[in-house]
């Protein structure tokens, strides 16, 4: 046998060919006719659109064209007693429904684009009859989109497919039993005898197959049977398999077709599910089950009843598999609050696992908010995409800024879309990098990111696999069920210490900058709405717009999605999604000003002024502070500037003919701006010559600030870009022209630039009495291919570099040691990074960013990223944003960083009046003794009338802190983020006491 070892092979590979290709008959063509629309239609409506008698070999649409196919045909007389499929691909997705309007199976053409080496994508076959008679009719609607998994229109959309067929089912079995042991022999040594016996059991098989009828099926698939059924022994792994449709809810496609993708992939689900009864299926992602409950109502119920038998797991905990790197804090904490809140209504279940497969990196603050959500457990894959440092863990234990640990597991193999056949398995097992300590590891299988899930031939594997000699067994199971086990050996587990950063994709943090600067004033703004919407239902009782602030927090967390707010996704998504933003915006911006006028101002026919505060029919205005600090700012009222002071969390009223000019001690001179604290100098190009300290007599920057530059993406996309460009010859904006004016205490530095055809104005702003450079920013972009940055070399040594995160901040190193140091060429950061000293430091401040470059004494934040793919035409067209420098004494938390950071993206709020009734507030909202304790939100419970109020340590290190409140409370309770009651000792009532250790996050929950 060993001389003809490649000829056996190959008359294996013969054989597999063979029967596969014998398993359906075609024997009568279906005929189609199709309405045509742009967008999709409900069942109800399927015949709306343009009709059309497409044929087979026919192009029927365009990407992205929605149709209703209607399939006919008749069962041939000479198919009586076979089983009849139908086998249509019409070269897009599709869904079929019943004749009440429910999604009944998805099918996906041949031709998608997909990992052949992970599986086959296409899904083509429909069951439809068991037993055939002949003559039944055929009469099959189908909602159908003219693309593919990944929103390509594969070869013009023309049908391939459109038959009757009789179905071989002892065809099929041969055929996976082939495959699996194929495979399988594949894996294993050629001098190990099971590698040797299946191949002669493949051989034998072969041999006696001629005529592929019943009686030669029976005896091939007895002899290969002696071989499946070799059954596993004692072995030192076990493999939990989950069916898994990793479904990104938009990417390559727009929105709209995700709730599409969803019917397909989920009635798909329900279907194998009849057939395969080991079959475990698990989703995550809130809004996606909440689309299948509006849209596909019967397909939904379908689903609560599979979720309570145990067959369908639900995971998550978030609304969306949102990115963790760009969204802020609160914005993660309303992710599990919704999200959670919806499983349990819905499903009655509580979320135990984040399920974040395919997120481009993982915040330091994720494992407190995790605990403190009620997840216990973290699963990812995506850490397997590093470039230059190997993950050292699959299972281990996360700690995050706090100190709060989550037990993590990472699947071996290293993908959400496994094939489920014997390499997959061996590969797991040959990966996982624990397997010394642990005995289990997760295999998560199935067709995903565009969704279609798992097929039948992932189902028939895992059937022959579940305890087969020469594989680890595998187990269909919740990944819960999973989790809960490995808990047990939690003593044995290694742990990683800070964030998850993923050495890959770090261009997502730019990218699509007008998406992310939407992103950053809606979660601000319901930040203010919240506050205002506080005030005024506890003045005035007016009542509290909480379902409109649920819609409006559902939408954005949507946009958060992994896929749309990293930049990732093609442009349509973008043009959708910042439409709905302004939309947004406006909406929640006018339900501010509306909370805040209804206690600040108030009508005279109406009013019944309380006797304890100010009363006066005049105009004026009422400045707002939101923050947890008080604030020193300049303003212009009615046209006067003034310097005001208003107290942490309160509101303070100036009359207008009361407002005074102040003194302002700002200067200009050639090349030159100066105030009380600050001396600027510009060279010739516009640049920053040097940034003079005064007060502690300390030159800033080492050599030339604020180099605008331009780079060339070497092979850059939407997620990447290499640092390769770095080591190129760069290219900058020139000046053409340059004026100076003093507005009151501002003295500003007008410069136009100019590159190519980009234009780019800014004003440098200093103000009296400040220590911050603000670089208000405009800039018309219309290059490709191109990365704007803007840097800062600053007059400081230290190794690391202070990244503000969610509800706290991280340390990273600004030198290349190592080898992950040096990975880390780009990072993310919210309002501030700082460079440091003992006594002196340096912050670069911004609005709406988030990459930062920071290696040795250099501040660098990149501002712009025209990538052409997938998106098209990224960042092309008008920007406005503002980045600051901002000097200080000591370190970070000394010199006010994060104080100012906050103050640069939360303004003053001046809530003006115009011969209104002009009310004062006697007492702030709340003061806290600590000034780095901050008061992140402050709303109204989910589900009581009480108020929520979260908290968090900004400075890293143990606080113990008073609490005081500007109105009548009757009891305060500690919860967690999900506004449930917790135990602890962290809170004294009756001293207002509260403890928090570094980087704590608190909540508490206020009866008043």
């Amino acid at each position: 046998m060993p001389y003809f070892i490649n000829s056996y092979k190959q008359s294996i590979d013969i054989f597999k060919d063979n029967v596969e290709s014998k398993i359906y008959s075609e024997i009568s063509e279906l005929s189609m006719e199709a309405w045509v629309t742009k967008e999709p239609v409900a069942f109800e409506e399927r015949t709306s659109g343009r009709k059309i008698s497409p044929k087979i070999d026919e192009t029927w649409g365009e990407i992205w064209d929605c149709a209703w196919f209607n399939f006919k045909g008749i069962v041939p007389k000479e198919a009586a007693n076979e089983k009849i499929v139908l086998l249509i691909d019409i070269n897009g997705e599709a869904c079929i429904f019943d004749e009440l309007g429910c999604p009944i199976q998805g099918l996906t053409n041949i031709s998608s684009e997909f990992d052949l080496t992970l599986g086959k994508p296409g899904k083509r076959v429909v069951d439809l009859l068991s037993h055939a008679q002949g003559g039944e009719i055929v009469n099959l609607w189908a909602d159908a989109g003219c693309n593919d998994l990944f929103g390509n229109c594969q070869d013009s959309g023309i049908i391939k497919e459109a038959h009757i067929a009789i179905f071989n089912e002892d065809l099929k079995e041969l055929y996976y039993d082939i495959e699996v042991l194929k495979e399988l022999m594949e894996e294993l040594s050629e001098d190990t005898a099971r590698h040797q016996k299946i191949l002669f059991s493949l051989i034998q098989a072969f041999k006696v197959m001629k005529n592929y009828d019943h009686s030669e099926i029976e005896k091939a698939r007895g002899i290969l049977a002696l071989e499946l059924n070799k059954k596993a022994g004692d072995e030192s792994l076990r493999v939990s398999a989950i069916g898994h449709a990793h479904i990104d809810l938009a990417w390559l496609w727009p929105l709209r077709e995700t709730i599409r993708k969803g019917a397909r992939t989920f009635s798909t689900v329900l279907s194998n599910m009849e057939k395969y009864p080991d079959y475990v299926f698990g989703a995550s992602q809130p809004q996606l089950y909440a689309w299948m409950k509006m849209n596909y109502s019967k397909l939904y119920e379908k689903i609560k009843e599979k979720i309570a038998e145990g067959r369908w797991e639900a995971q998550g905990g978030m609304w969306v598999e949102a990115d963790t790197n760009v969204t802020s804090g609160e914005a993660l904490v309303r992710q599990f609050l919704y999200g959670q809140k919806f499983f349990k209504e819905e499903f009655g279940k509580n979320m135990k696992v984040l399920w974040l497969p395919d997120v481009f990196g993982y915040s330091a603050a994720l494992p407190q908010i995790l605990k403190k959500a009620d997840i216990d457990y973290f699963m990812t894959i995506k850490l397997s995409w590093n470039e230059y440092n190997e993950f050292p863990h699959h299972t281990f234990y996360w700690e995050g800024i706090d100190g709060t640990k989550i037990l993590s597991h990472m699947p071996p193999e290293g993908t959400y879309n496994s094939s489920a056949a014997p390499k997959a398995i061996v590969t797991a097992e040959k990966n996982f990098k624990d397997k010394g300590v642990s005995e289990e590891c997760l295999l998560l299988f199935g067709i995903g990111d565009g969704g279609g899930g798992p097929g039948e031939e992932h189902l028939e594997r895992l059937k022959r696999e579940k305890n087969l000699n020469g594989l680890p067994p595998v187990k269909q199971e919740q990944s819960i069920d999973f989790f809960n086990r490995i808990e047990k050996d939690a003593s044995k587990y290694k742990t990683w210490r800070g964030e998850l950063y993923l050495e890959k994709h770090q261009g997502t943090y730019t990218t699509q900058a007008e998406n992310k600067k939407f992103n950053r004033k809606m979660e601000l703004a319901l930040r203010e709405l919240e506050y205002a919407s506080v005030l005024a239902w506890m003045e005035k009782k007016k009542e509290y717009p909480q379902s409109e602030i649920e819609a409006i927090w559902k939408e954005v967390l949507l946009y958060q999605f992994h896929d749309i707010l990293p930049g990732s996704s093609i442009k349509r998504v973008y043009d959708e999604s910042i439409e709905r933003y302004k939309y947004l915006l406006k909406q929640t911006e006018e339900l501010t000003q509306a909370a805040f006028e209804s206690f600040l101002l108030e009508n005279h026919k109406n009013s019944e002024t309380p006797t304890n505060m100010m009363s006066k029919e005049i105009e004026g205005v009422s400045v707002v502070n939101s923050l947890s600090w008080y604030r020193k700012e300049w303003l212009n009222i009615n046209g006067n500037w003034v310097y005001v002071t208003i107290p942490a969390m309160s509101e303070k009223q100036f009359l207008i003919n009361d407002v005074q000019e102040n003194e302002f001690k700002v200067s200009i001179a050639k090349n030159k701006i100066e105030n009380e604290i600050l001396k600027v100098t510009f060279n010739e190009d516009g640049s920053l010559e040097s940034i003079y300290d005064k007060e502690y007599s300390r030159e800033i920057l080492s050599s030339s600030g604020n180099i605008i530059t331009v780079y060339d993406e070497i092979g850059g996309d939407a997620w990447d870009y290499s640092p390769v460009c770095f080591e190129k010859p760069q290219e900058g904006f020139m000046l053409k022209s340059s004026d100076a004016s003093i507005d009151g205490p501002k003295v500003i530095i007008k410069q136009i630039y100019k590159y190519n055809e980009s234009i780019l104005e800014q004003e440098i702003i200093l103000r009296s009495k400040s220590r911050r450079v603000d670089f208000v920013t405009k800039v018309d972009w219309k290059e490709s291919g191109k990365m704007l940055r803007t840097s800062f070399p600053v007059n400081v040594y230290t190794n690391e570099v202070t990244c503000d995160i969610q509800f706290g901040n991280i340390k990273r190193s600004n030198n290349d040691n190592t080898s992950w140091d040096m990975a880390k060429y780009e990072i993310c950061a919210h309002k501030y990074v700082d460079l440091s000293e003992n006594n002196y430091g340096v912050a670069l401040l911004n609005d709406c960013k988030y990459g930062y470059r920071v290696k040795g004494n250099v501040l660098d934040l990149n501002l712009l990223r025209s990538t052409v793919f997938p998106g098209i035409e990224a960042d092309q067209g008008i920007h406005e944003f503002t980045y600051s420098l901002y000097p200080h004494c000591k370190n970070h938390i000394e010199g006010r960083v994060i104080q100012s950071s906050y103050e640069l993206n939360i303004p003053l709020k001046v809530i003006s009046s115009n011969k209104t009734y002009l009310n004062g507030i006697k007492s702030p909202f709340m003061e806290i003794e600590d000034e780095n304790i901050i008061i992140e939100s402050v709303k109204k419970a989910e589900r009581s009338d009480d108020i929520i109020v979260r908290l968090y340590e900004c400075s890293g290190g143990r606080v113990k802190t008073n609490i005081d409140f500007g109105f009548e409370v009757k009891d305060i309770q500690l919860v967690n983020l999900l506004e449930e009651a917790v135990g602890g000792l962290e809170f004294n009532k009756e001293s207002m006491e509260l403890k928090f250790k570094p980087f704590e996050i608190h909540t508490l929950k206020i009866t008043i």
